[in-house]
């Protein structure tokens, strides 16, 4: 993303992504319907959960309200199909990652 197009918030999250993702694999209390895979961050979590009859692989943030913590509207939610394609990807995000990387 170009630097025009970065938004302040996405700035100030960037140091989210130096937290160890943690795997939990558990159901939500709240939803039977949802599984949370893992915590990528504090406030950032990917959770595989039924969506008006359909599995998704949902990628979201989370804000606290209430002092609970609710999904906000930044997130992207992947069908089974849109899932499969990124997941075949993943070697070649790797190797882009890597080679944008080798100048740090």
């Amino acid at each position: 993303m170009s630097a025009r197009g970065k938004r302040k918030d996405e700035e100030d999250h960037a140091s989210e992504g130096d937290v160890p993702p943690s795997k939990t694999f558990k159901k939500d209390s709240d939803d039977t319907d949802e599984i949370v895979v893992c915590e990528i961050s504090k406030n950032r979590r990917v959770m595989v959960r039924n969506w008006q009859g359909k599995i998704v692989v949902d990628i979201r943030e989370f804000y606290v309200k209430d002092g609970k913590q609710m999904p906000g509207k930044k997130g992207i939610s992947l069908s089974l199909d849109q899932w499969n394609v990124l997941r075949n990807h993943v070697e070649e995000i790797d190797k882009a990652v890597n080679e944008n990387s080798s100048g740090d």
